[in-house]
């Protein structure tokens, strides 16, 4: 059977583009930089919100192609595929630096560094972030894009399939607005009108343990788990289960006398907040110190051909448009007066001229690694499964080590070690999203130079929106702070209202911990790093069986931190994924793909209608405007979600061809 993802053409061996490096078409044009600008900071205000209440994003580079192309072809009427392609490159990067941001700068407020989210400061981390990570990975292009067969960007080969499907005709933009409107809907009714509960949960004693399970109702999660798929899915729920219906089952039965006089529900939220999640920090640590290993030959061997290629490079004359790249040593240059602005960035939050100089030492050791780390891995497994929690986590215990060992401690060094933790997280999620964007390049026959040029500019629009986005959602839910309490939000906000920030209340407990010499829950860090040992055997085994199922460690470790609430929508989003192929697949590849392709269109208008709705409401609670509630019923709650997962699957299932 011939591969759906076999999508370019192949003459002698030879390589050819579908637009060939000695076609010129339009490409970086006033309108797909408009187009893109538009979309980079409606996906990078959409995934602030999503990373902030789930602790996940999407890759962004799909529904930002359908998008540009509806524009450009059904409203304008004239625009080819590498303008679409720039379009979707600048579009797709405020997804990576919403990421980046949200997993951390958060935690300056959790621990009280930080009222609310200062403007510049807010603004110069994500612009410097996102250039640092742009900076270090054009390099590595030719060696891991082209060079490397290995590296495939699964996201890059989607997204190159889209852009050829939608330049012969078909777009299937209609579904990403339809279902943005019906997510939009949802959330309405869930935060606005309050028809629809936000979450279904429940808990219960059953001897001496207590027993939890709950579900969210957010289409916005559904759509995070039809696109993440049902191997992923199932492993955050795997997570989860082991965190919800394993740990604190067996914790709270050990410790009954401690938690006597409180609610069964209120047990399993405290036992979760003040112990097991942590679980999954030895977990992340050791997923990612995986990842590395796992790479570590890929990485070296395209750290030497990015050598020996700049050294090309300098000696070429004269190389065809496909190949041409910014200039290596103007590019290398440019990272000098990034790294001193980010000195004058730190020195300028906070105020002391020998920590601000080794936080920066820190970032650039850091950033440089894990950068190439990024690249390389989401190339083999996806932006899906990009460890950049636990590169994350690396980074803040790499930092926080140094700050500690120089004597720094207290709430400057605490900031210190967020800062160099949130550079080196958005220039990771930066790289890894450029990297998916520059192999859809290679495929479609981009210019590799230009769109260097568009991931630069796509940095730099939602830098202007960063902070005011997150002060609207600290004002308008608030945030669950690090011991379970609510920081920010409106008066009378409840617990289960609020966004969860999973990774940001994360890192600040675990950074509080070190520089106030709190002591670190080293046995559930302990027996995380167990558990995740445990799914990398697993993992090997299904490997050598050459099982379609793999057990890729960090979505386990990511569902042992999340709620299993939020566990809960995302595997049922996966499932559907899996019914869909499994009833398509009986008629013929063509029709499984283009199945997946509309539903991953709908989820992606689900998650974006939802989380704008989301933010638009908070701007509604921070008016002071009082919104009713109409039911608070967990059976018509139930019922509702049920009807939106008919909603996706009919659509998926009998939507004409996108």
């Amino acid at each position: 059977m011939k591969s759906p993802l076999r999508l370019w053409k192949m003459t002698d061996k030879e390589f050819v583009p579908y637009v060939p490096a000695e076609k010129t078409l339009p490409e970086f044009t006033l309108k797909a930089i408009l187009i893109g600008a538009m979309l980079t900071i409606i996906f990078g205000a959409a995934n602030c919100y999503l990373g902030l209440y789930a602790g996940m994003t999407v890759c962004a580079s799909i529904p930002a192609a359908v998008i540009s192309m509806g524009i450009l072809k059904g409203v304008l009427k004239k625009g080819t595929i590498l303008e679409n392609n720039m379009a979707q490159t600048i579009g797709s990067a405020g997804e990576s630096l919403a990421a980046g941001i949200i997993f951390t700068i958060p935690a300056l407020v959790i621990v009280g560094a930080w009222e609310e989210f200062p403007y510049w400061p807010i603004f110069f981390v994500t612009l410097l972030g996102g250039l640092l990570g742009v900076s270090f990975m054009i390099p590595l292009r030719q060696a891991f894009i082209v060079e490397e067969e290995e590296l495939v960007y699964p996201e890059g080969l989607a997204c190159d399939k889209v852009l050829e499907v939608g330049d012969k005709g078909g777009v299937g933009v209609i579904y990403v607005f339809l279902a943005l409107a019906v997510g939009a809907l949802f959330k309405f009714f869930t935060t606005g009108a309050r028809l629809v509960k936000q979450t279904v949960e429940g808990s219960v004693v059953a001897g001496k343990s207590t027993l939890y399970f709950g579900g969210d109702m957010s289409v916005a999660l559904l759509g995070v788990g039809y696109i993440v798929g049902f191997n992923i899915g199932s492993l955050i729920f795997i997570g989860g289960v082991i965190a919800w219906l394993v740990a604190i089952p067996i914790y709270s039965g050990l410790h009954v006398t401690s938690l006597t006089g409180m609610a069964p529900l209120d047990i399993a939220w405290h036992l979760w907040e003040s112990q097991i999640r942590y679980m999954g920090v030895g977990a992340m640590l050791v997923g990612g110190i995986w990842s590395i290993i796992s790479a570590r030959h890929g990485i070296l061997s395209g750290f030497n051909k990015a050598v020996a290629g700049f050294k090309r490079a300098q000696a070429t004359v004269s190389i065809k448009r496909t190949e041409m790249d910014l200039p290596m040593n103007k590019v290398l240059l440019a990272v000098i007066p990034v790294a001193m602005a980010i000195f004058g960035l730190y020195y300028f939050v906070i105020g002391s001229l020998a920590i601000s100089f080794v936080a920066t030492i820190a970032m650039i050791i850091a950033g440089f690694f894990f950068v190439a780390v990024s690249s390389y891995i989401v190339g083999l497994v996806g932006s899906s499964n990009n460890p950049v929690s636990g590169m994350t986590i690396c980074t803040v215990l790499f930092a926080s080590g140094l700050l500690l060992a120089c004597g720094m401690t207290g709430l400057p060094g605490l900031v210190a070690a967020m800062m160099v933790a949130a550079v080196v997280c958005i220039a990771s999620c930066s790289a890894g999203d450029m990297s998916q964007d520059l192999k859809t390049g290679y495929l479609v026959g981009a210019t590799p130079r230009k769109q260097q040029l568009g991931q630069v500019m796509g940095v730099l629009f939602p830098c202007f929106i960063m902070a005011p986005i997150l002060t609207l959602l600290l004002k308008g839910y608030g945030f669950m702070g690090a011991q379970g309490e609510i920081v920010g939000g409106p008066a009378g906000q409840t617990v289960g209202e609020a966004l969860k920030a999973p990774q940001a209340s994360l890192f600040a407990a675990l950074t509080d911990m070190m520089f106030t010499g709190q002591r670190l829950p080293w046995d559930m860090f302990l027996t995380g790093a167990i558990i995740a040992s445990l799914i990398i055997v697993a993992d090997q085994v299904l490997k050598n069986k050459k099982s379609s199922f793999r057990m890729h460690v960090m979505p386990v470790a990511v569902g042992i931190y999340l709620p299993l609430s939020l566990a809960v929508p995302i595997f049922a989003g996966g499932i559907l994924n899996s019914v869909v192929r499994r009833i398509t697949r009986r008629r013929a590849v063509e029709d499984e793909e283009e199945a997946n392709h509309r539903g991953i269109l709908v989820s992606s208008g689900l998650i974006a209608g939802e989380a704008m709705m989301g933010i638009l409401l908070a701007g509604v609670i921070v008016a002071g405007v009082s919104l009713p509630t109409i039911i608070d019923s967990n059976i018509v709650s139930l019922l509702i979600f049920v009807l939106m997962i008919a909603f996706l699957i009919h659509i998926a299932l009998r939507g004409k061809k996108a």
